[in-house]
């Protein structure tokens, strides 16, 4: 039988899918992991990238946390907090979090910092102080950049989050570590297929999204 052959007998068995630790239960600890490293991401990246962006400084701190992300691997981190003794779905989280913000704080910055001078300047004229600029102004025309960051964030968190099962966490990536440990390489496959699949179920939903929260004037 080939590697493809027991890939489709592994997904077709009804109980690989309900049973406790099957499928389904792994698919739903997948996704709160990355919610949560998500919402971490995010609650970091887009308060920052929207203040660098309205103040117009910290260009530099952008493009240098950006090549810092690409420089340490998210494998590398989760090591590191294993060595520090975290282990588990914390360090997974703490590590795609991580790996997440840069991308997210280039776009925020890159959206407020490119609002329309003529909208800022009509709001200054109006005597709104900055704060109010930033937010009812320059984040709105932001809208577009910004969602587009946190898609890329969410589809490549969730296609880091297999990396937990090296750390003893859960998640898709544990019947992955499961079949490679057993030498079950359609196992292996099948885990590949459904994380490749989830990332573009939720890729297809949040363009969905996307177009959904950008204003009508802006889809074009």
């Amino acid at each position: 039988m080939s590697v493809v052959d027991e890939a489709l007998v592994w997904l077709n068995d009804p109980l690989t899918w309900t049973a406790p630790g099957g499928v389904l239960e792994l698919t739903g600890e997948h996704l709160l992991m990355t919610v949560a490293a998500s919402a971490a991401a995010a609650a970091v990246a887009i308060p920052l990238g929207a203040w660098l962006g309205h103040t117009g400084k910290g260009a530099g701190l952008v493009v240098w946390l950006t090549n810092a992300s690409r420089a340490v691997p998210t494998l590398g981190i989760i090591l590191l907090l294993a060595a520090g003794g975290l282990f588990g779905n914390t360090a997974t989280v703490i590590a795609a979090a991580f790996f997440a913000v840069p991308v997210l704080l280039v776009n925020t910055y890159e959206g407020v910092r490119g609002a329309d001078p003529d909208a800022r300047d009509a709001a200054r004229g109006m005597g709104m102080s900055g704060g109010r600029i930033l937010l009812q102004v320059e984040l709105p025309l932001a809208t577009t950049l910004v969602y587009a960051g946190l898609r890329i964030t969410i589809v490549q968190v969730v296609a880091t989050i297999p990396l937990a099962a090296l750390a003893g966490g859960g998640g898709l990536g544990q019947i992955i570590a499961f079949g490679m440990g057993t030498q079950r390489y359609g196992e292996v496959l099948a885990g590949g297929v459904l994380v490749a699949a989830l990332c573009l179920v939720i890729d297809a939903v949040l363009a969905i999204g996307q177009r959904l929260a950008t204003p009508a004037p802006l889809r074009m």
